[in-house]
């Protein structure tokens, strides 16, 4: 969530910067409820300084005796007190909407990412690892996976639908694998903690992250509940600190989650239909971090590079690019996208997404750190990315690791965590 007070004071700022993101935000809304709460507040306060002077007054009249006059002043007083009552009812009906509107409006985007209306204006920052070139007809992951007896999708759909997927031998243990690498990668090397969270979050944690209330339709509900499945690890991580206050000599807190996430992929209707590229339900590691605001952009750039480490240790070529304004998530004030090289298609795939969201999040959760004791708590900073999405880093590493002879290389690094097999075979 956008600061009001930001807001307030740099309307047209805000605008410019919010309409680059290609949706039209009108914030005259923000304007006549925010002008409307500030004239309640006022006028309470001089009904309440009347109180104030009127009470006093009493004092007075009670010492004196002057039943006449108290008579007369009382109901006054309680006159007064009604309305201020029923002004501060009308505040927080006012405030309500305020925050309704706000809850609605997207993150403004860094200076420093590029301006486009969508993917076609993302910039490539660098690229890692050459793409294989095959002297034989290169198979998808789909072939691969069925022909080696890994994959099966078309009984994933007779269970649940279609956009599941069904792993199975070496490819359910593939799976397994690579979460426990990346676990074991994230935490050794890189210094973050492992958490394990509840793979359902309710409303207030989904409204922290900025999942809700814009895009309930991506979401999956448990009927008669308060529960959402997670679309992420990043919202029941964030929300481990909801309304709390760190001290400030404790940041960065660092956390790697794993969990399965459960979209709806609204909107996506004929999109990625082929394979495990989108699906309504997918494993992926998570990174998330608390920061100081002064040093937050440091945190993103380490945070995308952890995320592209796993890759490199994979072996699969990957590239980094920063996304353009039209291109950017609701919540995010600037995205860098990892993307695999996926060689049936020809092209970078996106597996993660490093964010630095600013205050945003955390104005929405009410998380705040302290400089030192006694001084007024801030708003801190909140990062996150994908370190990496497993599906899509199996379906990377059965493409690029194929053989002409229809078997998949296991990279090296991976061998431990599989028993030591290192040739997937038929």
């Amino acid at each position: 969530m956008l600061d009001p007070k930001l807001i307030e004071r740099n309307i047209d700022l805000v605008g410019e910067k919010l309409a680059t993101r290609g949706v039209e935000t009108d914030l005259s809304e923000f304007v006549v409820l925010n002008s409307r709460r500030k004239d309640i507040i006022k006028r309470v306060e001089a009904l309440e300084h009347q109180r104030n002077e009127g009470s006093r007054k009493i004092g007075t009249l009670k010492r004196s005796g002057d039943e006449e006059e108290l008579s007369r002043l009382m109901p006054e007083l309680k006159a007064l007190s009604e309305e201020i009552k029923d002004l501060n009812e009308k505040k927080t009906e006012v405030e309500a909407l305020l925050r309704e509107f706000l809850l609605n409006v997207p993150n403004m985007p860094d200076s420093s990412v590029p301006e486009g209306p969508d993917d076609t204006a993302n910039v490539e920052i660098r690229k890692w690892g050459e793409p294989r070139s095959f002297d034989f007809e290169v198979k998808d992951h789909v072939l691969l996976g069925a022909e080696l007896d890994i994959l099966d999708l078309p009984r994933a759909t007779k269970i649940a639908g279609a956009r599941f997927a069904l792993y199975k031998n070496a490819g359910a243990r593939l799976e397994r694998a690579l979460i426990n690498f990346m676990l074991d990668v994230h935490t050794k090397q890189h210094g973050y903690t492992e958490v394990l969270t509840p793979f359902v979050a309710n409303t207030e944690s989904l409204t922290g992250t900025g999942n809700l209330p814009k895009f309930e339709e991506d979401l999956f509900k448990l009927s008669d509940t308060d529960y959402y499945m997670v679309p992420t690890a990043e919202v029941p991580v964030t929300n481990i600190h909801r309304d709390e206050i760190i001290p400030a000599e404790l940041l960065p807190i660092k956390y790697v989650a794993y969990s399965p996430c459960f979209r709806k992929e609204a909107g996506s209707y004929g999109k990625d239909v082929h394979g495990i590229i989108r699906q309504h339900q997918f494993n992926k590691v998570e990174l998330v971090r608390f920061a100081d605001p002064e040093n937050s952009y440091e945190e993103l750039e380490t945070l995308t590079a952890d995320a592209a480490r796993i890759l490199e240790l994979l072996g699969i070529p990957y590239r980094v690019v920063v996304l353009c304004t039209g291109d950017m998530g609701f919540s995010s004030a600037k995205t860098y996208d990892l993307e695999v090289w996926v060689p049936s298609e020809g092209r970078y795939r996106e597996i993660s997404s490093c964010s630095n969201f600013e205050a945003f999040q955390a104005r929405r959760a009410n998380i705040r750190y302290r400089e030192s004791k006694g001084s007024k708590p801030a708003y801190l900073h909140t990062l996150n990315g994908s370190g990496v999405a497993v599906g899509r880093a199996l379906l990377a590493i059965l493409e690029n690791f194929q053989t002409e002879e229809g078997t998949v290389k296991i990279p090296e690094v991976l061998v431990p965590y599989m028993d030591g097999i290192r040739v997937i075979g038929r």
